[in-house]
């Protein structure tokens, strides 16, 4: 099943609906009283079972086409996104950074969050070293506390893509990752969240990033040096998966800080990041 945010109109919140084939239909339209996927996973799977339900019995014409549509962000008012750092040793290699310790754990601010198709506005003022690195996004389902990695991926609802847009200059300068990360806008999120049954196997998906028709990013999950179970897990040990929690996963070697001449996003640079069974997220660079 695979669930996104839309926007009817150019004044209206951003509302849930169920995606098949190209097509919509609207949570509401369905029964549902939720209003994010927040809402939904809060609710429960018994909730989540009745709008699967409801979604197969919907008739054909309750269906609307996905054509033109604009999209809010695939995450709205999770609880905490955390993203892992150096979770690909080509990656940890190019930036010159240990990742032999745990996983590397740092917050992404809810201003960050942005859509798929919508605009990633770039602070030329700030940092004129803007990169890319498309992630696997996994959306934990039910509190998760103390968990083995075994069980962990019981935990999940689903999955997503993000593009971790970082300001590179700023990530050397601070200890710390949050701020470089959580600009306005540079954690698209999306187009949809597809839920954990129809990804049997979160390690074995390929991972691509094409910069103005470039690629620069080609790998699979399967290089993950934590898998998403073992992250999870060790996660777990230390505080609480709530609902709805977002864990960005880390991003695969070919970000453009490597590449020589580096090769950094600027105002008129198109984005996508592209993940197997997920989703396409595409983003658009303007001036901030």
């Amino acid at each position: 099943m695979r669930f996104a945010h839309l926007i009817p109109a150019p004044t209206s919140a951003p509302e849930l609906v169920v995606v098949h084939d190209e097509r919509y239909v609207a949570a509401r339209a369905l029964g549902a009283n939720y209003a994010t996927l927040q809402q939904l996973i809060e609710a429960g799977g018994e909730a989540v079972d009745q709008l699967r339900a409801a979604a197969a019995a919907a008739p054909a014409d309750a269906w609307q086409d996905l054509a033109n549509v604009s999209y809010g962000p695939a995450i709205l008012g999770a609880p905490i996104v955390l993203a892992v750092g150096l979770n690909y040793d080509e990656h940890a290699s190019e930036l010159s950074l240990d990742n032999d310790s745990g996983p590397v754990l740092f917050s992404l601010f809810p201003n960050s969050l942005g859509a798929h198709n919508g605009e990633v506005p770039i602070p030329v003022h700030i940092s004129e070293e803007v990169d890319y690195e498309g992630e696997l996004g996994v959306v934990i389902g039910r509190a998760a506390k103390n968990v083995t990695a075994d069980e962990a991926l019981d935990y999940v609802f689903g999955y997503t893509v993000i593009n971790d847009i970082t300001a590179r200059n700023v990530q050397f300068q601070e200890p710390q990752w949050s701020r470089c990360k959580s600009f306005d806008g540079f954690t698209p999120v999306g187009p949809v969240v597809v839920t954990a049954d129809e990804i049997p196997d979160p390690q074995a998906l390929a991972i691509t990033t094409d910069v103005d028709g470039l690629r620069v990013q080609d790998s699979t999950t399967g290089f993950m040096v934590r898998t998403v179970a073992e992250l999870i897990a060790s996660i777990s040990q230390s505080l609480t998966l709530l609902p709805g929690t977002v864990i960005s996963t880390g991003s695969p070697g070919g970000a453009g800080r490597s590449r020589k001449p580096p090769l950094y996003l600027v105002p008129g640079t198109e984005v996508t990041v592209s993940i197997e069974n997920v989703g396409v997220l595409t983003s658009h660079c303007t001036r901030a």
